[in-house]
């Protein structure tokens, strides 16, 4: 089955699966007592900066959660856009996990401003509202839009002016940084990004997620958080041993250039068929267009996708770092023929 629904429905790359077999061997130390581990670490100081800390974690929610728990007190809040990931499609984890209120807003494109920031941003100091402490954003965004360096700094520079932290979810922070063409610190570390959770699983690992912690103080204390939320790993080595392999060299970069590049392919072949509404922008690796209603049924059976937007016919065809140009020319010729 080749699908468009997520970049999670595709399999692991042969380099990460190849840096697990080679981690296989005699016995290592545990809890990320081990080499493995101290190399990835390297390798995220690299991309990052030498304050840098990454704690690897089992999932997305996980590095979410973890790295919100160090910022916040079960009295404060989370800002968001209303269709962030830890709003929408976590289970309510972060408001059950932590005790904390989020704060969410309605935003055209999933980005948030210091406009919008400031519009939510009230009761500081009143004992009967939640206190916001963290502006949490996610690159790319879950509508597949990208937060340029200076966006993402002038969202950092407003939440320390309001005693605040900048938490960046990064479930597809390597697609993020092929499209803008920057390094990875360059909208994160060198912006006053304070906390990443740093995605791997789309990106072509098993099941390897990582905050990433850009303040020291923080990093202090972010091991124990990781272990109270049962996140720490015993045999760390085997996450480890997949970051190693996307991060020492350019695969993490070569498999978001590709999804995007799929992305921009499926754009080019679908934009004028007739009933396709576009619409956001494709900056990354997935496109949100409106269709046909009677089209999405027929073509879910050619492939299957998400329905983004029941009300609007609002679909999302998501590339991966496997998706193939045969994939894209066959489910455009699928697109064009139903739509005809």
């Amino acid at each position: 089955m080749r699908s468009f629904a997520s970049d999670n429905y595709a399999g692991v790359h042969p380099q990460v699966l190849e840096a697990i077999a080679a981690a296989n061997v005699d016995h290592a130390k545990a809890y990320g007592d081990d080499d493995w581990t101290a190399r990835a670490d390297v390798a995220f100081r690299e991309h990052f900066g030498a304050d840098a800390r990454a704690f690897p974690v089992f999932n997305g929610t996980g590095a979410n959660v973890v790295g919100l728990q160090v910022m916040l007190r079960p009295w404060e809040a989370v800002i968001c856009a209303s269709s962030a990931h830890i709003n929408v499609d976590e289970g309510g984890a972060p408001e059950h996990q932590l005790g904390t209120k989020l704060i969410d807003v309605a935003t055209p494109d999933g980005k948030l401003t210091p406009d919008l920031v400031r519009s939510v941003h009230f009761g500081v100091g009143v004992v009967h509202h939640a206190q916001p402490r963290v502006i949490s954003i996610t690159q790319t965004t879950e509508m597949g839009t990208a937060y340029s360096p200076d966006e993402i700094g002038a969202l950092a520079e407003l939440a320390h002016s309001l005693d605040m932290y900048l938490h960046l979810d990064g479930a597809r922070i390597s697609n993020a940084a092929a499209t803008l063409g920057v390094p990875l610190r360059a909208f994160t570390t060198d912006v006053g990004v304070d906390m990443v959770s740093y995605g791997g699983t789309k990106n072509g690992a098993l099941a390897a997620e990582a905050v990433v912690c850009l303040r020291p103080e923080l990093a202090e204390v972010l091991g124990f958080a990781r272990k109270q939320s049962m996140q720490l790993a015993s045999k760390m080595r085997f996450f480890s041993a997949q970051f190693v392999a996307l991060l020492e060299g350019d695969l993490w970069l070569r498999n978001a250039s590709h999804a995007n590049a799929m992305a921009h392919r499926l754009l080019d072949g679908v934009s004028d068929a007739a009933g396709v509404e576009i619409g956001l922008p494709v900056q990354a690796n997935g496109l949100f267009p409106v269709i046909p209603r009677a089209a999405i049924e027929p073509l879910q059976e050619v492939t299957p996708f998400y329905v983004w937007d029941e009300a609007s016919n609002q679909v999302r065809w998501m590339c991966s770092w496997d998706t193939t140009e045969n994939d894209i020319d066959t489910f455009v010729a699928a697109v064009r023929t139903q739509l005809a």
